[in-house]
This record gives structure tokens, C-alpha cells and sequence, in this order.
């Protein structure tokens, strides 16, 4: 039997865009199965004591910066340090994920499509257009999968994973569980495959 991960993340998350491929790797080294879980992490702010990127001190909005560069460079990805499109509200591009997946589609892949647009290719995923387009990229059906983002259905899933990620303590992204054990961020990705053993 496989072992699970649940995956919580958010499509305007430069720091799940960095650590994506590099949990995919890890996902296919370990044959893991992975609950993906997509969460609205502007809402858990206020209950964990985060703060939009607006209201950060200027020496944290600085630094943040660094990091991303120094991150990009060492992950060997593209990332523009100030995105055409972004901050935007990542909902819609996080429910079509969940409509992915539950279409059996590849979510974790689509997940990725749209964190690089956001990232490297100034793209807006808060655009129904662009998200039938980044969809129908990978072979999926984007306009059937828009529609069904759209349902009460995942938006209920959608609060679902909001409120699991809450109770189960998580306040960044990206973040994963395994065996009940959190390791929050993309530079912890090491810790998780030394406890997947």
C-alpha cells in the first residue's frame, strides 16, 4: 500500500511554485499517493496571525525578495520577482485543481501549469480564459472542468480543505502531512523524504 501525503497549497504561492516539481520528483521516487488539497490561505490569516503581502514590515517585503531569488536560482527555475499578475485571487484556479482531480485528471501537474503562470509566464489565473487555456495545455477538458470549479460541490470542497488546514495547523504554503507530522514549506522537502524513510 502506497504511502500518503496530503498536500495543502495555493495557486499565487511563489513558494509552492519552487517547491512543486521538486515534490513531484519526490512523489515519483517514493510512489506516494497524495491527497491534494488546495485551500484559500488569505482566510486562515487572521486566525493565525499572518498577514498579507501588502501589510508585511518593509524590511520582511525586502527580504522576502531575496529568498525568492536566491530560491529560483538554486531550483533552477524561472521566476519573475514581481509578476504582472499577482497579487490575484487564486479561488478559481484553486477549484479547478480540485475539479482535476476529482475528474482524474492530473491535478498535481495542472497545479504546477498554473503556479508557472503566474510565476514565469505573467499570466492571470484569476482569467476563466486562461484557465480553459492552461487546462486544455496538459489535454484536459478546460471548459467542462471551469464549469464544474464553478459547482457548490467544489466550493464545498474547497472550504473543506480551508477548515481541515486550520484544525490541522497550517498558516503558509505550501505545506504537507505525513503520518500526522507537518513540515511546512518548500525548503522542508528534505525533511519530509528522510520521514517517508
Amino acid at each position: 500500500m502506497p504511502k500518503t501525503v496530503d498536500y495543502f497549497f495555493v495557486n499565487t504561492s511563489p513558494y509552492s511554485y519552487l517547491g512543486s516539481r521538486v515534490f513531484d520528483a519526490l512523489v515519483e521516487k517514493h510512489k506516494l499517493s497524495v491527497n491534494i488539497m488546495p485551500f484559500n490561505l488569505i482566510a486562515l490569516f487572521p486566525k493565525t496571525g499572518g498577514l498579507p503581502l501588502a501589510k508585511r514590515a518593509p524590511e520582511r517585503r525586502a527580504y522576502r525578495l531575496v529568498e525568492l531569488e536566491r530560491w529560483s536560482k538554486f531550483r533552477g527555475l524561472k521566476l519573475n520577482l514581481a509578476p504582472a499578475h499577482f497579487p490575484v485571487s487564486s479561488g478559481l484556479a484553486d477549484r479547478l485543481v480540485i475539479a482535476a482531480d476529482l475528474a482524474g485528471a492530473d491535478a498535481r501537474a495542472l497545479a504546477h501549469a498554473l503556479l508557472a503562470a503566474t510565476w514565469a509566464e505573467e499570466r492571470n489565473i484569476s482569467d476563466e480564459a486562461t484557465l480553459t487555456d492552461i487546462a486544455g495545455s496538459l489535454g484536459m477538458d478546460g471548459g467542462a472542468l471551469l464549469e464544474t470549479a464553478k459547482s457548490s460541490e467544489i466550493e464545498a470542497r474547497y472550504e473543506g480543505n480551508t477548515n481541515e488546514a486550520l484544525e490541522r495547523g497550517v498558516f503558509g504554503a505550501p505545506c504537507f502531512f505525513y503520518e500526522g507530522e507537518m513540515f511546512w514549506g518548500q525548503d522542508r522537502l528534505d525533511f519530509l523524504e528522510r520521514a517517508i524513510g
